[in-house]
């Protein structure tokens, strides 16, 4: 194993393991909840502590373009900007940038676009999205790659995948924060031969962690499914794997039994401030009328503060008016639902028991 990451249970395809990092060890597999603008919306630092937060994800676009990388450098670093103690994995940038169709322009150097916030215009290139992300001092950065839509075409695949390998090599090659782990990241849409040729490419280099990205885009679950079941057990087995941006609950399952070790998704945060809270055997929208007059917590033996103390009559009301203290309960429900199902699939790793938790958990799943 890497200095980095040690694999200390199996089951199947499924790893529990340990990543070492700047700010303290972090189980896997985990979930990062994400934190966009060195903040999970509507949580403070302890909150998340409470919750047992191992490490969370912060954008490196937005945190360029507000309050900028040389800010938060001066001030401490994002740890101390956030007041969070534990780890921290920044993106590169790479997907919001290229999202943007409308307003960039992407060259083999690196990309040309104009900022979300002034309109004024930016320039993203390997060297300089992974020297912010050593100006925020985050525990794992992740390479700037290119990102091509769910429906590309596959000469468009093709030419995403040596422009990342090629922008790749160029991260490699620039100068961390101290102690900063770096992760490669896989493209190929959802083309299994791509996805291969790719991943040799990129395990080739001498990165800490491997990430599989381009996935949760567009295509049908089961299309995604395939490509994680193929691809995950392939990757190398020395690091952490990373399945980003990922997904529903059954995605996470699915994942883990295919030996994915980190993922991180805006689905439990969004989807709260939006009315959806997960439960075992789906999911409820607190805006239905069934819920004004329910007495019930929003799941009965759910550990979370909302659960603990409210009822769901009290978070309907709070919902339709708006209160701004639903929007914190209901993330904390959320997050209590995602860090719980993983959590509850590393015991079942070390137990030799996985596959029994997998199918109970995803008869129940969304």
């Amino acid at each position: 194993m890497s200095a980095g990451f040690s694999v200390q249970a199996r089951c199947g395809e499924a790893r529990a393991g340990v990543l070492q990092t700047n700010h303290g060890p972090v189980e896997t597999p985990v979930f990062m909840p994400v934190g966009t603008q060195a903040t999970v919306k509507s949580l403070a630092s302890g909150d998340l502590e409470a919750l047992g937060v191992q490490i969370v994800l912060a954008n490196t676009y937005h945190l360029a373009m507000r309050p900028g990388a040389g800010l938060v450098r001066d001030l401490g670093g994002l740890h101390t900007f956030m007041a969070w103690p534990r780890a921290i994995l920044t993106d590169s940038g790479g997907y919001q940038v290229f999202s943007h169709k409308g307003r960039r322009k992407i060259d083999d150097d690196g990309v040309t676009f104009h900022s979300h916030v002034d309109g004024s215009a930016q320039r993203l290139t390997p060297e300089s999205a992974m020297a912010i992300q050593a100006d925020l001092g985050s525990d794992i950065a992740m390479a700037f790659d290119e990102c091509p839509a769910s429906d590309a075409s596959p000469e468009v695949l093709v030419r995403a995948m040596e422009r990342t390998t090629r922008w790749a090599r160029r991260c490699v090659g620039s100068t961390p924060a101290t102690g900063q782990l770096r992760f490669g990241i896989v493209q190929g849409g959802t083309d299994l031969a791509l996805r291969r040729e790719h991943l040799d490419a990129i395990a080739e280099m001498p990165f800490d962690g491997m990430a599989l990205g381009g996935l949760s885009v567009g295509e049908p679950p089961e299309t995604m499914h395939a490509v994680v079941r193929e691809v995950g057990p392939r990757m190398p087995e020395a690091r952490p794997r990373y399945l980003m941006g990922v997904g529903t609950p059954a995605d996470l399952l699915v994942a883990i039994a295919s030996g994915i070790d980190m993922f991180d998704c805006v689905m439990p945060t969004r989807a709260a401030r939006n009315g959806r809270l997960f439960v075992r055997g789906g999911h409820l929208n607190i805006a239905n009328a069934v819920h004004c007059t329910d007495p019930l917590p929003i799941e009965e033996g759910c550990a979370c503060e909302a659960c603990r103390r409210y009822s769901r009559a009290y978070l309907a009301h709070l919902f339709r008016v708006k209160e701004i203290l639903y929007y914190r309960l209901a993330t904390l429900h959320n997050l209590e639902h995602y860090l719980s199902l993983v959590r509850g699939a590393r015991q079942a790793i070390v137990e030799g028991r996985l596959p029994a938790y997998v199918e109970s958990r995803l008869a129940t799943a969304t």
